[in-house]
């Protein structure tokens, strides 16, 4: 049987991953705008850093929790 629990920390944690990738996603154009032959700016060098950085870790969490469930799964 689900636990109702893990469920909905699955669901946040899909909620979590899908708003980072959003934001990253928001950078988008400005990356692309870059021009190869200038520098890009530390603050957008941070912002960029910034949201991957959260990225990263709601990917990492969602698939730490689903490897969690897995385990779990095959262990019945």
């Amino acid at each position: 049987m689900a636990d109702p629990n893990e469920i909905e920390a699955l669901k946040a944690s899909m909620r979590g991953a899908l708003s980072t990738a959003a934001s990253l996603g928001a950078l988008k154009d400005k990356v692309e705008a870059l021009d190869t032959h200038a520098g890009i700016a530390p603050e957008d060098l941070e912002e960029l850093g910034r949201v991957s950085l959260a990225h990263a870790v709601a990917a990492q969490a969602l698939r730490g929790l689903v490897e969690t469930m897995r385990t779990r799964l095959s262990a019945c």
